[in-house]
């Protein structure tokens, strides 16, 4: 077997020189942009469980790494003393007498113990455990403050700059952090540590102070087992939600954009105008639609439309995978001329039947025109 060191002489050179807590910080960064890019990937729970710690978590991490490179670890002087200790007590003695040599020199020796920043709070930089609550909540800050920053550039709020954003964001505070602990002598860099979790864990899983112990043991480990069981199961098998297909039309504006807005209301026969068809697919699996477009002449009365006449101008047929959004750009060429015209696009799932109707399709738009 593979022992610890030579699983790591096998990572790039790049993470090995990377202290072990920001080394993993830009593995889990690197395999969130493989489960959110690579085609096979991306349908897996794998994106969810990683995009979770990679938004939650990992930007909020690296930049509190960046701000507080030092550990938090208690401060002692150079006799072993704790920094909160004093040789003497101020209170215990006799005072000495104001005005004379022995006050001046007490008043020139105080300030010299209080000067010491760490002494005034036994403490430098930050513990685990605030490193940790700090890291949830500046992730819960920054990222919402990147998707503002977003929503003022071309890009705007969508799934590849929201995520290129955030893993730059998070891969440049490592390096900061990186660099900051560099400049400190080792032993003031903060490091996780693993080795003492490791041997903690050990101890209480394989020996036990007592029977007791032992049992709470084994409960916490059945405990955390489930948790993580559950939390797995439900992501890996979520709850389907409503099944439904998107189906609209849109136009194109002179900028270029698409929007719902600007439809033919007059035409020549003959004449060709372009439209946008748009498929959304939320049914929980790959759907072939097949897409029916008809030109019809129709009479309105009593609050009902019937058809006296339709023409089929257009058919096509295209595969959507679910939760994607597929538009097809169509050409429309009215072949008969009237009044009050309607053109229809009926959808159906798999093939449609010998005689499309808005009647039997699964979902219908239409448009209302004159053609001269």
């Amino acid at each position: 077997m593979v022992d610890r060191r030579g699983a790591w002489l096998l990572l790039p050179a790049p993470l090995r020189r990377l202290p072990a807590d920001l080394a993993a910080t830009v593995a889990v960064t690197l395999l969130t942009l493989a489960t959110v890019f690579v085609p096979v990937v991306n349908d897996t729970p794998l994106r969810v469980a990683f995009g979770i710690v990679f938004v939650l978590f990992l930007p909020g991490y690296a930049f509190i790494a960046a701000l507080f490179p030092e550990s938090g670890s208690e401060a002692s002087d150079e006799h072993g003393l704790d920094a909160t200790e004093t040789t003497f007590n101020s209170d215990d003695g006799p005072r000495p007498v104001p005005g004379t040599e022995a006050a001046e020199n007490a008043s020139t020796v105080r300030p010299e113990r209080d000067a010491d920043p760490a002494g005034a709070s036994g403490r430098s930089g930050i513990d685990g455990i605030e490193r940790v609550a700090l890291s949830f909540g500046l992730s819960i800050a920054v990222v919402p403050l990147i998707g503002l920053v977003l929503n003022f550039t071309p890009w705007g709020i969508r799934l590849v700059p929201v995520t290129t954003a955030v893993a730059g964001f998070t891969l440049g505070c490592v390096a900061v952090a990186a660099r900051r602990r560099r400049e400190l002598p080792e032993s003031e860099r903060f490091a996780v540590p693993y080795d003492q979790w490791i041997a903690a864990a050990r101890r209480e899983l394989f020996e036990p102070d007592d029977r007791v112990d032992a049992t709470l043991t084994v409960l916490l480990v059945v405990s955390v087992l489930l948790a993580v069981g559950s939390v797995g199961y439900a992501v890996a098998v979520p709850p389907q939600g409503e099944q439904f297909t998107e189906f609209y039309l849109l136009t194109e504006d002179p900028d270029g954009e698409l929007v719902a807005d600007g439809y033919p209301e007059t035409m020549e026969r003959g004449e060709t105008t372009e439209l946008v068809v748009g498929i959304g697919n939320n049914e929980y699996r790959t759907a072939t639609y097949t897409v029916v477009v008809q030109l019809q002449e129709v009479q309105v009365a009593n609050n009902s439309t019937t058809v006296l006449d339709r023409t089929e101008l257009d058919r096509f047929e295209t595969t959507v995978p679910h939760n994607e959004t597929h538009h097809r750009r169509h050409t429309l060429r009215p072949t008969r001329s009237g009044e009050n015209l309607r053109v229809q696009y009926l959808l159906y799932m798999e093939e449609p039947p010998d005689d499309p109707t808005g009647e039997n399709a699964y979902r219908e738009l239409h448009l209302w025109m004159d053609v001269e």
